[in-house]
């Protein structure tokens, strides 16, 4: 059953991102795959990022399709539960090609609530 809390797992989605770019700001893939600190941190974030796209449900899969939503649920369950099968390029792949489009869907959800009070 999709969350109630729309606005708290799209902030959630939106600060997780912030934090990957933080992380990885100036790094290339070398870098990023020399470095297991960062790596951790993202792949940690990344989890959150799911485990919020899960609670939302698939309400926002058909209006945000590049955001790659339901692939997104499945990787998280990849990540908590066979996370022997991810390796650091597989992150920085979603590094590369995902943030944009998680920030732009959760951006545009938000848009789309109606007011809070």
């Amino acid at each position: 059953m999709p969350s109630e809390r729309r606005r708290q797992r799209l902030a959630d989605i939106l600060d997780n991102v912030a934090r990957i770019r933080t992380y990885t700001a100036g790094m290339d893939k070398g870098a990023f795959l020399d470095s297991a600190l960062v790596q951790d941190a993202v792949e940690r974030c990344f989890e959150r990022i799911a485990e919020a796209a899960r609670k939302l449900g698939d309400v926002y899969d058909e209006e945000f399709p590049d955001a790659g939503l339901k692939a997104l649920r499945h990787f998280g369950s990849v990540l908590r539960h066979d996370y022997e099968a991810v390796h650091p390029e597989l992150i920085w792949g979603y590094v590369e090609r995902r943030l944009d489009a998680l920030q732009a869907m959760a951006e545009g959800a938000l848009a789309g609530l109606p007011p809070e009070g």
